[in-house]
């Protein structure tokens, strides 16, 4: 597939829906780094660009749009069904919690609390479609969705992305697939994931995804119970590194104390890499990091 034109295709696709989103260099516990904000994307996660450019490039039926979610892609997906006019449903797990639940309802989908992972969630999602003829989004092995995602890298391109290493948060692999494709091995792309939701790093070991047990603080955004078909078939061989939650949660905290951006744990992820010593860049190695999630829970104002 040529990714790259792709992912060009869906950047025209959503221009005006999706936000550019700012990019800055910080210094963060003790690094300088380039950083995007992509937390300031709409509904809080890069996750509108994909649910944009799947909508705007598919024939939507008139039972509308059903989605799995552990709550970011549920938000993205039915902000852009509202913008668009399409009815959505929108499944999530019960770890989803309050804060994203009233997102998603926020942004216009009616929510199905579901008990169990997001897998559940997925499974409900599906029985919802073939009962009804909705159109599935999914939140990240769809070729759409990766497209979406990708067009964040090829933005932050264009706004002069510098940096030879880019680190980024692995859920599914929606995000770090959009990496891969768009850059093809210009740069080198640090895959980083909780140590207790390892759905990629446990796909490269075993030569073939495989299913992980999930839990911590990032298992509403990053609780994957298995790793994406084409993010695996893009991620073979590259640098993949986990980190506890106690580094999440201390980068989550530096980014709050000393650039005043509060995001969720999955938001700090990638971050936490570097901080924690789980990536150590080479002397001279210029790194980025993508800040990617905004919806920490519980809600600061609710």
């Amino acid at each position: 597939m040529d990714w790259r034109t792709e992912i060009g295709a869906a950047r025209d696709r959503i221009a005006g829906h999706a936000r550019v989103t700012p990019v800055a260099r910080l210094a963060l516990g003790g690094f300088d780094v380039e950083v995007k904000l992509e937390q300031m994307q709409h509904t809080g996660s890069f996750k509108a660009r994909g649910a944009f450019n799947t909508l705007l490039s598919s024939e939507v039926p008139e039972a509308g749009i059903v989605a799995a979610s552990g709550g970011n892609h549920g938000a993205a997906v039915a902000y852009a069904a509202s913008k668009l006019g399409h009815p959505a449903h929108v499944f999530v797990p019960e770890v989803a919690g309050p804060s994203k639940i009233g997102l998603i309802e926020r942004a216009g989908a009616i929510c199905h609390v579901v008990p169990g992972l997001y897998a559940d969630a997925l499974d409900a999602a599906r029985a919802h479609e073939a009962a009804t003829g909705a159109m599935q989004v999914h939140a990240y092995d769809a070729v759409p969705t990766v497209a979406g995602q990708g067009t964040c890298f090829a933005e932050w391109e264009a706004q002069g992305l510098a940096a030879d290493t880019v680190l980024v948060a692995v859920g599914g692999g929606g995000l770090i697939g959009g990496a891969l494709a768009w850059f093809g091995g210009a740069r080198k792309v640090v895959a980083v994931e909780p140590e207790q939701a390892p759905a990629l790093h446990a796909a490269l070991a075993a030569g073939a995804p495989v299913d992980v047990e999930v839990s911590g603080v990032g298992a509403n955004a990053l609780g994957a119970r298995r790793i994406g078909e084409i993010c695996f078939g893009l991620a073979r061989g590259m640098t993949s590194v986990t980190v506890p939650d106690a580094a999440i949660l201390e980068a989550q905290a530096v980014l709050w104390r000393e650039a005043r951006q509060w995001v969720e744990p999955a938001g700090s992820c990638a971050l936490a890499a570097l901080l924690s010593g789980a990536y150590v860049p080479a002397e001279g190695e210029r790194v980025a990091v993508l800040v990617c999630g905004a919806n920490p829970a519980p809600d600061p104002l609710s």
